[in-house]
């Protein structure tokens, strides 16, 4: 479901080692002209592909840090334009977080504040898919994609103050640091990016709450759709979908899926999801359409999505927007 951004990039990226555009779409069903095309949608497997591709044949890992570098906010659509418009830094890492399923996302994405300071946390979720190589490649080129997206928003001089590899020193901390622009830790527990935290208060250059708001309705409505779309949280997710009103248990959907209880509950933990949460993301993404796109009545809309009643709905609908269903309808 994703716009081939990623993989465009990459191939303009390579071109110049004169690795060719046939070379990094090898097995994944794309062309050239597919990824030019402005209505194609990608897979992750897909990029995983391309970029395992670029790594056979032998690339260096600066290539990771150029590719991370290229790959600006403006390449994001609504996701990137609305993390431009943060009101601030604060709000810029918790939307970058919520709405990261739109990214075309590789680790899964995080962040906390450690005393002075913000860290920003990726834990990888195809880790075990992959070889070392293409773990160092990705895990560069989201570090650098990160950091790229911190000057876009506060300026060319928005930098790290130190990067932590949960991945063993291969012979290049010097490269990894000239490119990073800080001091990188090797053989770590995690991988993370520090920022001083005192950035969390700073408004972003192009902060405008009004179009942040705006924005966020679009992304809620895409960022659904990528629950559909991906691993066993969409699975879930679309199951649910097909009996809203009355949700199956979590022991059922398993058997449905082939699966025991605990099975499922392991594999959502892995993926940072948990059932009860994917019910209310359907929950949320129904009702929010039919306010937004029909005149049924709050008391049927309650029963539609699985609410007890009216009341039950109205207390879901401002913790989920921070408004109320009158003023979500009038606009």
């Amino acid at each position: 479901m994703f716009a081939p951004y990623k993989i465009a990039t990459l191939i303009d990226t390579v071109a110049a080692q004169a690795v060719t555009a046939d070379d990094v779409l090898a097995g994944t069903g794309l062309s050239l002209a597919d990824v030019r095309h402005p209505h194609t949608l990608t897979s992750i497997s897909q990029y995983l592909a391309a970029c395992d591709n670029v790594v056979r044949v032998g690339v260096d890992l600066d290539v990771a840090y150029e590719v991370g570098s290229r790959l600006h906010l403006s390449a994001y659509g609504m996701y990137g334009y609305a993390l431009m418009c943060s009101p601030t830094m604060r709000d810029f890492f918790d939307f970058a977080v919520r709405y990261h399923p739109l990214a075309t996302p590789i680790q899964q994405l995080g962040w906390r504040r450690d005393g002075d300071v913000a860290v920003w946390t990726f834990t990888e979720i195809y880790g075990d898919l992959m070889s070392q190589d293409l773990r160092n490649f990705l895990l560069r080129q989201q570090m650098m994609m990160t950091s790229t997206h911190m000057r876009d928003v506060m300026g060319a001089g928005a930098r790290p103050i130190r990067a932590s590899f949960g991945l063993a020193d291969i012979g290049r901390a010097a490269a990894d640091e000239a490119a990073l622009g800080c001091p990188c830790q090797f053989g770590q527990t995690a991988h993370e990016l520090h920022y001083p935290a005192a950035v969390l208060d700073q408004a972003p250059e192009l902060a405008n709450r009004l179009t942040r708001a705006m924005l966020e309705d679009t992304c809620d409505r895409l960022v659904g759709q990528a629950k559909m779309a991906t691993g066993v949280a969409g699975d879930v997710y679309q199951l649910l979908m097909l009996s809203p009103n009355r949700f199956p248990s979590m022991q059922a959907v398993a058997q449905r899926l082939g699966m025991t209880e605990r099975t499922l509950r392991r594999r959502l933990d892995d993926d940072g999801h948990t059932y009860a949460g994917i019910v209310d993301d359907v929950r949320r993404t129904l009702t929010l359409e039919y306010l937004q796109t029909t005149r049924i009545s709050a008391d049927d809309i309650a029963w539609k999505v699985g609410f007890s009643d009216s009341a039950n709905l109205r207390r879901a609908v401002r913790r989920w927007t921070g408004t109320t269903i009158g003023e979500l309808r009038r606009g």
